[in-house]
């Protein structure tokens, strides 16, 4: 199965951006998929604000986007963009990081209002980096995102039946399987 890169360029601790993504982990894991996540929030911001390529956590993160072969790139949606986290590593990427990958855009927001930020602002700066595909990317609201005691993420029957079409079809342009096998135990 495919090598699958997850990327939160959000920059809160307690982010539902990257508790979704680990939502969309587990689905991939489940269909077969190696899942890495990336939190840009962990790597040095001083190597982030000062494009200081050479930087060891900047080269690891650059290693990681070249073994992929597909990345999932999770932002919430501030001023209708992507964050600017998410916007500085992009930054220091090579200008074809992701090509030959298939992409998924997604997006969190307090408002429908930001709902074209994906196709309006994100999905422009990942088109120039050169990708094979950018399967229909997701917008979540934030309000539609319910997170548990033990920090993970439930999503309303609406917006996870959308995700999961989402995940199903970035898995299947990975020449993955489609369907989650039940647990056994």
């Amino acid at each position: 199965m495919a090598t699958v890169l997850s990327v939160s360029g959000s920059p809160s601790a307690t982010s539902r951006t990257a508790r979704l993504l680990r939502h969309l982990d587990r689905r991939l894991v489940a269909q077969g998929h190696r899942v890495t996540a990336l939190d840009v929030r962990s790597l040095p911001a001083e190597a982030l604000l000062l494009a200081d390529f050479a930087h060891p956590a900047i080269v690891r993160a650059t290693a990681l986007f070249e073994q992929a072969d597909g990345v999932v790139i999770g932002t919430p949606v501030y001023k209708a963009a992507y964050s600017g986290l998410l916007k500085s590593l992009l930054d220091l990427l090579p200008q074809y990081a992701l090509a030959g990958k298939t992409v998924l855009p997604l997006a969190t927001g307090g408002t429908t209002a930001h709902v074209l930020a994906i196709d309006y602002a994100l999905r422009p700066v990942l088109a120039s980096m050169g990708p094979a595909h950018i399967t229909p990317g997701w917008f979540t609201l934030d309000k539609d995102i319910t997170v548990g005691e033990d920090g993970t993420a439930t999503l309303a029957p609406g917006p996870a039946e959308g995700l999961a079409r989402v995940t199903d079809q970035f898995s299947a342009a990975l020449g993955g399987r489609t369907t989650v096998l039940a647990a056994t135990g």
